[in-house]
């Protein structure tokens, strides 16, 4: 993939980061409940005053409220305004990649689906099925329709990843009697290996377990975590498969070329 230098492209794909983040945090919090994302309108969740628009515009509202409801003065969560920039940030960044072409669409909706997998993921430690669900409902006909890869490549891509996990969680309750990974893991390498194929899956399960660990040992190490904690996967899997998606096969590039 190419660096696009289109600061029209990248502004215009920022500001639309910004409030498809502000829909990912209400998605983050209400669909893990089992409610709807459209109804009722937004509200304080300490005061349960009815936000207004002004309350609602993403990152500036967070700065001109100084963090704080204007209703009730209880303190809003960091959670809205990184939600917003890092679904910004990562955004931009895949559309810098991608630039002006059909497999920007996918990227985008890729990514919405990887931040409201970790937001949700970090929140609850679970992947709910309506956000795979409606995220396969546009990359299925995305991929179809813009597609470098083979379609069998997709295919296999989508069954090795799930099948790998599914291993996975079979051996942890067999050797380890314990969960070892949640079904939700799965499922949303289902929806990974059909956007990045083959190659890209197994590097995306590398890199997940690879910052994972680190990230795991880390927290052992400053004792935030005990042996045997229970860690939320997803994350690192969304992070693992944004990486292999934009820079998979330089990364196994670089990899292979040490060796030759």
């Amino acid at each position: 993939m190419f660096v696009s230098n289109d600061i029209g492209l990248l502004v215009v794909v920022g500001c639309y980061g910004l409030l498809i983040g502000s829909f990912l945090n209400v998605v983050s919090l209400r669909v893990p409940e089992g409610h709807s994302v459209v109804f009722p309108p937004s509200t304080c969740p300490h005061c349960q005053h009815r936000l207004k628009a002004v309350d609602l515009v993403p990152v500036f509202s967070y700065i001109w409220l100084r963090g704080k409801c204007r209703y009730c003065f209880s303190k809003i969560s960091l959670q809205y305004p990184l939600g917003e920039l890092l679904t910004a940030l990562l955004m931009v960044i895949t559309a810098q990649c991608i630039g002006w072409s059909s497999e920007l669409a996918t990227g985008i909706v890729f990514v919405a689906m990887l931040v409201a997998v970790t937001l949700t993921d970090l929140r609850t430690m679970l992947i709910p099925d309506k956000i795979l669900l409606v995220s396969m409902a546009f990359l299925i006909p995305l991929r179809i329709w813009s597609h470098p890869l083979g379609y069998s490549d997709y295919m296999i891509g989508a069954l090795l990843g799930s099948g790998m996990i599914f291993a996975l969680i079979v051996i942890s309750f067999w050797i380890l009697k314990k969960e070892g990974m949640g079904l939700g893991d799965c499922k949303l390498m289902i929806v990974v290996g059909w956007v990045v194929g083959i190659k890209a899956t197994l590097l995306t399960l590398f890199l997940a377990s690879f910052i994972g660990g680190l990230v795991g040992i880390l927290l052992i190490v400053t004792k935030r975590a005990e042996r045997g904690s229970y860690i939320p996967f997803g994350p690192y899997l969304a992070l693992g498969a944004w990486i292999s998606y934009l820079w998979g096969d330089a990364l196994l590039d670089w990899y292979f070329g040490l060796y030759i």
